[in-house]
């Protein structure tokens, strides 16, 4: 789950890092009261979207003249900003962050995650920042320095001073760098964070070492443990599919592509879209209805994938071993009926009651294509669209 910026700076503050002093605005209603409270005479006006890139995208403005401030908060909400990781619909901007304006001599890159191929915390520092971290790792990734170490309670001065290394810090930054790199790493012990990212992590013309930008993604399957990470959470800035997957226990990501995919199982699911990619078309969606899951998920999950405007055919693959496949089968019947199903489906059955849900299936009334494999599924579907 990603938190916005404005969040994540908040977290960063309570664990005891310098960031740049700023305010949240959620309405036009709230701009002239909320900005008194600002100090400066320079400011920066930001949207808060889930996305990288708001920059290049017109999302980050600079106000040199306070007179226009106000103005430029108003010009900010409700911008639809199309980035790299938005997709061509783009985001529109429904919450603004303003802060102070840092006097910028430095800037550097820093972030921690939990390195899944390690099974260890990494910290990776670059003297470049300000930039995407994965441009610089393919030009230049000599400029990419890497720590990692095993889970701990506290990272020691020596874990603490190679970190910092690249940067060539003094005394005074060097102490600075110190309660900014704690404050990462006890968000990724304390919060269940995957990722802390720092960029630019800037020092000022002053010589002061502060967050001028964060991003935070927290492990979404430890939510239930972290109510205080939850509330974090923004509707508006997920796909409303998602969101609906998310009410029933259904794992779904929406894709590009022309054929709905419900699948038991992430591995199977994978390769279910692998060989739909290999008979020439594209996945619409990835969906795991997980192994036990009731005739009332099943139903949910069909109506997910038929919300797809862009869906032409579906394809369902069960493996039942936990799920009984009668219960899939009656499932998908009631949900066709329900949604009159108007296009081409196709079933493989394999596992615990699949003679019992083939027939099912079979006297549906419904036009229903039965696959004996995973191959001969891939197969009809793709031929059944085109």
């Amino acid at each position: 789950m990603n938190i916005h910026e404005h969040q994540a700076k908040d977290l960063l503050k309570n664990y005891g890092a310098t960031v740049s002093n700023g305010i949240v605005i959620l309405s036009k209603d709230e701009i002239s009261k909320k900005i008194r409270e600002l100090k400066s005479k320079k400011f920066v006006v930001k949207a808060q979207i889930h996305a990288g890139g708001r920059g290049k995208a017109g999302g980050v403005k600079l106000v040199t003249d306070p007179s226009k401030l106000e103005q430029e908060i108003i010009n900010m909400f409700g911008k639809k900003l199309v980035t790299h990781q938005t997709g061509p619909e783009g985001k529109v901007v429904k919450r603004v962050y303003v802060e102070e304006a840092s006097d910028i001599s430095k800037e550097y890159y820093l972030s921690c995650l939990v390195d899944r191929a390690s099974s260890k915390i990494a910290f990776i520092s670059s003297i470049e920042g300000g930039v995407d971290i994965e441009k610089v790792a393919e030009e230049n990734p000599k400029k990419i320095v890497t720590n990692k170490f095993t889970l701990k309670e506290n990272l020691d001065h020596k874990d603490i001073k190679n970190i910092l290394k690249p940067f060539n810090l003094t005394d005074e930054q060097f102490a600075d760098g110190k309660k900014i790199i704690n404050s990462i790493y006890q968000i990724i012990l304390q919060k269940d964070a995957l990722l802390v990212e720092i960029n630019p992590l800037i020092i000022t013309k002053t010589g002061k070492m502060l967050c001028l930008d964060a991003k935070i993604n927290f492990d979404a399957n430890a939510l239930f443990r972290r109510p205080e990470i939850l509330k974090l959470r923004d509707l508006n800035e997920e796909d409303p599919a998602e969101i609906e997957a998310s009410k029933n226990d259904l794992a779904y990501i929406k894709l590009n592509g022309v054929i709905g995919c419900m699948v038991n199982g992430a591995g199977l699911a994978m390769a279910t879209m692998d060989i739909i990619k290999l008979y020439g078309q594209e996945p619409a969606n990835f969906l795991d209805v997980g192994g036990g899951a009731s005739k009332e998920k099943v139903e949910a999950a069909f109506k997910l994938i038929l919300s797809d405007k862009n869906v032409k055919g579906i394809l369902i693959n069960i493996f039942g071993g936990i799920m009984r496949c009668d219960i899939l089968a009656q499932g998908v019947v009631d949900a066709a009926k329900k949604t009159k199903l108007s296009v081409p489906l196709v079933v493989r059955l394999a596992g615990t009651n699949f003679k019992e849900g083939k027939e099912i299936l079979d006297k549906s009334g419904l036009q229903i294509l039965s696959a004996s494999d995973l191959n001969d599924a891939a197969k009809k579907i793709v031929e059944a669209i085109n």
